[in-house]
C-alpha cells in the first residue's frame, strides 16, 4: 500500500508541476499577444492618422481647412465643391497630371514587371558566365538611392535631346533591381527545369516557354513586383522634378508641390485644392493594394524560400 501511495504522489506532483508549467507558458503567450498587439494598434493609428486627417480636410473649404479642429469635419461639407474647383482650376491642368501619373506609372511598371520576369528568369533558369557576378551587381543596385541617379540620368538625357520629355521619366522607371531579383528568387523555387524540359522537348521555343508556362508559374511575385514599381513610380518625385520643366507634362507629385510654392503661405484657396488633390491621388493606390493584396502577400514570402 505505501508503495501504491507513493506512487499515486509522485503522478500527483507531476501532474502540478505539468499544468504550473503549461499556465505559465499560457501567461507568457498571452503577454507576448497583448504586447504584439499593443504595437500593431499604435502602428496603424500612427499611419491612419494622417490618411484620416487627409479625408477630413477634403471635405472642407478653405476657411474651415485654417478655422476648425483638424482632425473632425466642419459644419459645412465641402468636398463636391473641392472636386469640381480642383478638376476646372486653370484649364484642367490637374487632369493632366492625374492623366500624365497614370500613364508613367501604369506603362512603367507594366512593362518594367515583364522586364524584370524576363531577366530573373533568364539568372535563375540559364547557367552562363558571369551569371552570379550579373546577379550581385543587381543587389548591389538594389542598395543605391534612387536621388543619386537623378542627376546622372539627367545628364544622359540630356546628351540625347530628351530631357522635358515624356521618355525622360518614362525610361528610368522601367528599370527594378528589386524586380529581377525577387523574380529570380521566385523562378528558382517555382519553375521545375523538368517542365522546361518537357517544353522544349515538345518544340516550343525559348521565348514561348517563357510566356506560356513561366510566366504563369511567376504570377504572385510579378503581382508583387507591379505594385511595388506602380507606387514607387506614382509617388517618385525628385526625377520629374528634374527632367520636366514643361508644367503639362508634370505627374501630380510635382504639380501639386508647384501649387505649394505659388501659395506662398497666402493663398487658402489653393490650400484646399492641394489637401482635395492629394487625397484624389492615394485612391488608385488603395485600390491597387486592396485589389492584388493576396497575389504581393504570397510574392514577398517566396522570398524566403531558397531554390
Amino acid at each position: 500500500m505505501s508503495q501504491q501511495s507513493t506512487a499515486v504522489s509522485i503522478r500527483t506532483e507531476q501532474k502540478q508541476a505539468s499544468e504550473q508549467a503549461t499556465r505559465r507558458h499560457t501567461g507568457r503567450a498571452t503577454g507576448s499577444r497583448v504586447g504584439a498587439m499593443t504595437f500593431l494598434i499604435i502602428c496603424a493609428f500612427y499611419f491612419l492618422v494622417p490618411f484620416f486627417w487627409l479625408v477630413v480636410s477634403a471635405t472642407k473649404n478653405a476657411g474651415d481647412l485654417f478655422g476648425t479642429f483638424g482632425l473632425w469635419f466642419s459644419p459645412h461639407f465641402n468636398l463636391w465643391s473641392n472636386l469640381q474647383q480642383l478638376f476646372t482650376y486653370n484649364d484642367a491642368i490637374y487632369t493632366h497630371w492625374l492623366l500624365n501619373t497614370l500613364l508613367y506609372a501604369g506603362v512603367g511598371s507594366l512593362v518594367g514587371t515583364f522586364l524584370s520576369a524576363m531577366a530573373g528568369y533568364a539568372l535563375a533558369k540559364y547557367v552562363f558566365q558571369g551569371r552570379n557576378l550579373i546577379f550581385s551587381t543587381i543587389l548591389g543596385a538594389i542598395l543605391v538611392p534612387a536621388t543619386v541617379l537623378a542627376l546622372p540620368l539627367y545628364l544622359m538625357m540630356s546628351w540625347i535631346g530628351l530631357t522635358n520629355t515624356i521618355w525622360s521619366v518614362l525610361l528610368p522607371s522601367l528599370v527594378s533591381p528589386f524586380g529581377v531579383y525577387l523574380s529570380r528568387i521566385y523562378a528558382s523555387s517555382s519553375i521545375p527545369d523538368e517542365l522546361l524540359e518537357a517544353a522544349r522537348i515538345d518544340g516550343a521555343g525559348e521565348f514561348r516557354t517563357f510566356a506560356t508556362i513561366a510566366m504563369r508559374l511567376m504570377v504572385p511575385a510579378l503581382v508583387t513586383i507591379l505594385l511595388f514599381q506602380f507606387v514607387a513610380i506614382w509617388n517618385n518625385y525628385f526625377l520629374p522634378l528634374v527632367m520636366l520643366s514643361d508644367q503639362n507634362l508634370f505627374p501630380i507629385t510635382v504639380g501639386l508641390q508647384t501649387w505649394n510654392v505659388t501659395t506662398g503661405g497666402a493663398n487658402q484657396f489653393l490650400y484646399s485644392l492641394i489637401v482635395t488633390g492629394a487625397l484624389i491621388s492615394s485612391l488608385p493606390l488603395l485600390a491597387g493594394c486592396v485589389l492584388l493584396q493576396r497575389f504581393w502577400r504570397g510574392g514577398l514570402g517566396s522570398g524566403s524560400v531558397k531554390g
